[in-house]
């Protein structure tokens, strides 16, 4: 069996999405939420809706000791609260992978508009903020939620991930679980602040074109 695998956040959408895609797959959850009996809740809804998976749903901080990946997929407005609150419990040797984007809907402004993050994105941001010894790898910004809360479409799409060199290979194997889901290493953790900047353009194209956009990356070996 695979090794279970954290989602901070998990009853929202990306992360019920993420969690179902990877529970399709043999991964065992765990859905974290702020809400402990939230989090029992959503955990009964993903086993009813796939109940081959393995689901458990727990408080965030009891769920980020429980696995080597935590998956972090709050709003910007609440990646900073989410962290400061996690710090007692995750532990040197982890991976979070930070999914978070700097919109502007975060203080009420458009969604196809960044914020500035002194630190140059909000992967580097979180890094500055998790206990020493923890890595923050950042990925899944431009795959749609409701796509992948959707069992019956098959995603066709690239995701980038960026990170230290000795850091990636665990989420990339983790991502590519998920079919049609294809990891394209994105070099350090510095080029999330483009990275995450496709995620308000994406935003604007489903927009115009009412649909739900993705990213595929051309050229590369297979």
């Amino acid at each position: 069996m695979a090794d279970t695998v954290s989602i901070i956040g998990g009853t929202g959408a990306l992360g019920l999405g993420l969690a179902l895609r990877l529970a399709q797959q043999g991964v065992p959850v765990v859905i974290g939420s702020r809400d402990a009996q939230r989090a029992a809740e959503a955990a009964a809804d993903a086993t009813r809706r796939l109940p081959d998976g393995s689901f458990e749903g727990l408080g965030n901080d009891e769920a980020a000791t429980r696995s080597e990946i935590v998956i972090l997929t709050v709003p910007f407005r609440s990646q900073s609260e989410t962290l400061t609150n996690l710090k007692g419990h995750l532990r040197e040797g982890q991976i979070v992978v930070d999914t978070t984007v700097p919109l502007a809907a975060a203080v009420s402004g458009k969604a196809t508009r960044m914020l500035g993050v002194w630190q140059g994105s909000a992967a580097q941001q979180a890094q500055e903020m998790v206990p020493d010894g923890v890595r923050v790898v950042s990925a899944l910004h431009t795959v749609s939620a409701e796509m992948l809360r959707d069992l019956d479409h098959a995603l066709d799409e690239d995701t980038i991930v960026c990170g230290a060199k000795a850091d990636k290979p665990p989420v990339i194997e983790l991502i590519a679980k998920i079919p049609g889901l294809r990891p394209v290493d994105g070099g350090p953790l510095e080029n999330s602040r483009t990275t995450e900047s496709l995620t308000a353009l994406l935003i604007g194209f489903n927009a115009r074109y009412k649909t739900h956009a993705g990213i595929r990356i051309t050229g590369l070996p297979s």
